[in-house]
């Protein structure tokens, strides 16, 4: 009689350890003071309540703004333009780095101390384990943003003041309604911050005590950003959750441009539920008693990144199926209605400015006419070799005036607008008020061009 070995059962995921298992919310409690008390988030913590506010109150102490980024040429202006300076400046660099540090090493620090017994044995369960690391992260990841947001205000307010802010199609918003379309910019991107923070929980869960789960936050957003500079088709670029970092910008135009920022942010929440599910299926099937996991190449392929691929392709083909957009989704039409229409807003203030006879948008009748330099060269597309001249009628006036702006349109759809004559109307960037000199809204402002071209009309 021969004795046949048999094959010793892997336990449960919730069978681990006997005995009662811990309750979430004090398992939740445990993971985040855990994350509270390292010193790199406190630091995190710390700047993000107080970096925003001190570079607000140093650029209002300077003669240069930050004419580069949406809105930073208001800066001096209205208080309310530094958090959305900011939120530019957050959406391209720190919301990365803040879901990198706090999501992406919150599995494998577990993995390069060694600890995964000890938790094991304390909560007894690793679903729970895996919500209270992922509710942790959440919460300083609200708190950092938080502080961002809240930090840029307060100190924009303090060093500017509360004045209207110029939108991006040159209408004035009253400090009422900047204040709630600056924090629904803030909280729009929230989702893709989500985004973000799940593929970080993924890459620290796939790649195991590796510090490489730091860095898939960052590579990620570093190869979207680059996409949104591509000449892609608008479908594609509007089908990546980055899309919802820059979209926000629609809620900054009269009527909002709402289409492009709702679809950024279901298709930002998408990634994020398909990225945590996947990181979340992951580890609640992993051998915790294998001391030496160390995270796999071929499974980070086949169960991280090829599902998530799927999910793009599948965004992009739902976009390209229910929306007009076609090519790159910059055209003629749109570029000198949008041009024409932020420069009556902003010759009425120049006229304010002036003291000359009031005048409305409707009455002066501004149209635009743009090409880009050449009849060879089709006026579409991005670029800066736009060439366009506006045209306007005063009421009582017979002349009709012109005048001639040189556009740079990028893949999407900011254009600026850089004034080249005549000087009295956008050739020069001062005019004399009254009250003296004083910056000309004409001689350069920012544009945007609508890419999906669906409009809210509410």
């Amino acid at each position: 009689m021969t004795a046949t070995p048999t094959q010793r059962r892997q336990p449960e995921p919730e069978q681990v350890t006997g005995g009662r298992r811990v309750p979430v919310t004090r398992a939740c409690r445990f993971e985040l003071v855990k994350l509270v008390s390292q010193w790199r988030i406190r630091l995190l913590v710390l700047a993000c309540w107080i970096a925003p506010a001190l570079f607000v109150t140093g650029v209002s102490q300077q003669s240069t703004l930050p004419v580069d980024t949406l809105f930073g040429r208001w800066m001096l202006a209205s208080g309310w333009a530094a958090p959305l300076v900011m939120l530019g400046f957050a959406g391209t660099w720190a919301l990365p780095l803040l879901t990198s540090v706090v999501a992406g090493d919150v599995f494998a620090s577990e993995d390069r101390l060694g600890t995964w017994r000890h938790l094991l044995v304390a909560v007894r369960s690793p679903r729970r384990i895996f919500v209270a690391k992922a509710v942790a992260s959440l919460a300083v990841l609200l708190l950092l943003v938080a502080g961002l947001a809240v930090s840029s205000a307060v100190g924009g307010l303090l060093a500017v003041g509360d004045q209207p802010l110029v939108g991006l199609d040159g209408h004035l918003l009253a400090p009422s309604d900047a204040a709630i379309s600056v924090l629904l910019s803030w909280v729009s991107v929230l989702a893709p911050t989500l985004a973000l923070a799940a593929l970080g929980l993924l890459g620290s869960v796939t790649l195991g005590r590796s510090p490489m789960g730091l860095l898939v936050p960052v590579l990620v957003s570093l190869a979207m950003a680059v996409a949104q500079m591509l000449p892609l088709p608008v479908a594609v670029r509007v089908a990546l959750p980055s899309y919802a970092l820059i979209s926000w910008n629609g809620l900054f135009t009269s009527p909002r441009q709402l289409g492009p920022l709702l679809i950024g942010i279901v298709v930002s929440l998408l990634w994020a539920v398909v990225a945590t599910a996947l990181a979340y299926v992951l580890f609640v099937r992993r051998d915790f008693t294998d001391l030496a996991h160390d995270g796999s190449g071929r499974r980070a392929i086949t169960v991280g990144v090829l599902p998530l691929v799927g999910v793009a392709a599948a965004s992009f083909a739902v976009v390209a199926a229910t929306t007009s957009a076609t090519g790159s989704g910059i055209e003629q039409d749109k570029v000198q209605r949008s041009l024409a229409t932020a420069f009556a807003h902003l010759y009425r203030m120049q006229t304010d400015q002036l003291n000359r006879p009031a005048v409305t948008e409707d009455r002066l009748k501004a149209t635009a006419s743009c090409d880009k330099g050449s009849t060879r060269v089709a006026a579409e597309g991005p670029g800066n070799d736009w060439r366009c001249v506006v045209t306007w009628h005063l009421p009582g006036v017979e002349a009709t005036g012109q005048a001639i702006y040189q556009l740079d349109v990028t893949p999407d759809g900011r254009f600026m607008a850089d004034g080249d004559g005549p000087k009295e109307v956008n050739g020069y960037f001062l005019v004399r008020t009254p009250d003296g000199d004083a910056p000309n809204p004409l001689w350069q402002f920012d544009g945007n061009v609508e890419l999906l071209d669906t409009t809210s009309k509410g």
